[in-house]
């Protein structure tokens, strides 16, 4: 069975098709009962018809087996379209039904109303919370998210590459890693594809993206961190400095800007969710050491020197750039050694500060980038005085030996961009299916 059509395709022809059979397939959104009338309202990703079914007008085996419909119940009704005093416009007149699903017990969770439901609820059924018309436009709105990413990134010249996702080392110097059995060897769920995305760019293929999960397995239980998420990433070769890295994660935020008022999909569900993302002519770039300044003597707020930025300092320095500037996005650079990997280049005169930077969106790290060590004998030191064994990163290191170019990349969490954008409350919203410390089903 192939269903032909979505339903917002059959409002898009509008009158090109009534008087017309057609064929419409989905779920039983509402079911309102007059008797001798039934309106059944058929849902599908794309939208809402109404069906009438008439004792005297619709065959009586359709009128029986109207009959047997619940809510969520799977079907296709075929029938002339015809134009309806409803407010949906037009409607459709039964004379085929053919059931394909109907529930076997009742529905746990409404998904008209699932939104009513603690996000607890909502996630254990995931599959009945999805097919509210809202929750649904998260994950529509996610896919062309990261369409436009592979779109941007591809018209920049960078190759799409897919990288291991079990490694023989994690890739960030103190964060905890998912060891997994492999053979009776050492393995891990890689944390990030960083080694390999350099590996690539050393490799010849000088500009590469990817967009894949990774998994860190840090205990927390906040608003904003997953065990699994999905990344974005991007690595440059033949780079002068971090720069020309922040121009080209600038780049994707401003196309990304431009389309969520000029496509038709993601304007609609812009216009929904009250989401705009407002990024000026050129991003702001803070230093983290100006960055302290400015939380004490704007907020009170202070970060030890050498710190990295804690939530709340964040959110602050979020809230200063939009009213100072204008912007939902802020650069801040030149982030402390002692908050960064390994692999990450120093400066060269102020070596306990970095190349790093992150992407602040409305107040919250979604990108996290630099350029790299490309030396081999500095990587050697870098490992050294991270307390790190240099032959456990052979691989990596053999990766240098024989020319690597100056490079740098970064990586963007998608479901933080998306939660960020819709003004969702919560990261595990923009997860199909979540995973935390607690969580591991469905």
């Amino acid at each position: 069975m192939y269903k032909e059509a979505f339903i917002e395709d059959i409002y898009r022809r509008g009158g090109d098709l009534i008087g017309r059979e057609i064929r419409v397939c989905g779920w039983v959104h509402r079911i309102r009962d007059l008797g001798r009338l039934k309106f059944i309202l058929l849902r599908d990703r794309t939208g809402v018809l109404q069906v009438v079914v008439k004792k005297g007008e619709s065959p009586d085996d359709v009128v029986e087996a109207s009959e047997e419909l619940k809510l969520e119940s799977v079907v296709c009704y075929s029938g002339k379209l015809v134009e309806s005093k409803s407010k949906l416009g037009i409607e459709l007149k039964a004379s085929k039904l053919e059931i394909l699903s109907i529930p076997v017990e009742p529905l746990p969770l409404e998904p008209d109303t699932s939104t009513d439901a603690g996000l607890a609820t909502r996630l254990n059924y995931r599959w009945l919370d999805v097919r509210n018309p809202k929750i649904s436009k998260i994950f529509q709105f996610k896919a062309w998210v990261a369409k436009v990413f592979r779109d941007y990134y591809s018209s920049q010249r960078f190759v799409e590459i897919f990288t291991p996702k079990i490694v023989a080392a994690g890739t960030e110097s103190g964060a905890e890693v998912f060891p997994v059995l492999y053979f009776g060897k050492e393995a891990f769920l890689a944390q990030s594809p960083q080694f390999y995305k350099q590996m690539a760019v050393i490799a010849g293929l000088e500009r590469v993206f990817e967009i894949g999960p990774v998994f860190r397995a840090e205990p927390h239980h906040t608003t904003r961190h997953l065990t699994e998420y999905h990344s974005m990433d991007i690595e440059l070769g033949f780079i002068e400095g971090p720069e020309d890295v922040m121009k080209q994660v600038e780049g994707f935020f401003k196309k990304l800007a431009e389309e969520l008022v000029r496509d038709p999909l993601a304007k609609a569900i812009a216009e929904e969710f009250q989401a705009e993302i407002i990024v000026p002519k050129e991003i702001p770039r803070i230093s983290i050491r100006d960055a302290y300044k400015i939380l004490e003597e704007e907020y009170g707020k202070k970060i030890p020197y050498g710190d990295d930025l804690d939530p709340e300092g964040e959110r602050l320095l979020g809230k200063y750039v939009r009213e100072k500037y204008d912007s939902d996005l802020v650069f801040v650079t030149e982030y402390p050694w002692g908050s960064r990997p390994f692999y990450t280049m120093r400066l060269e005169d102020e070596p306990e500060w970095t190349t790093g930077f992150d992407l602040l969106m409305k107040g919250l790290e979604v990108v996290t980038g630099s350029q790299r060590e490309h030396r081999y004998e500095v990587l050697l030191a870098n490992l050294r005085d991270k307390g790190l064994k240099p032959e456990a990163f052979q691989f990596y290191l053999d990766f240098f030996k024989h020319g690597a170019p100056p490079h740098g990349g970064a990586g963007m969490g998608l479901e933080r961009i998306v939660m960020q954008t819709l003004g969702l409350d919560n990261i595990r919203e923009a997860r199909l299916l979540p995973r935390d410390p607690d969580r591991l089903l469905p």
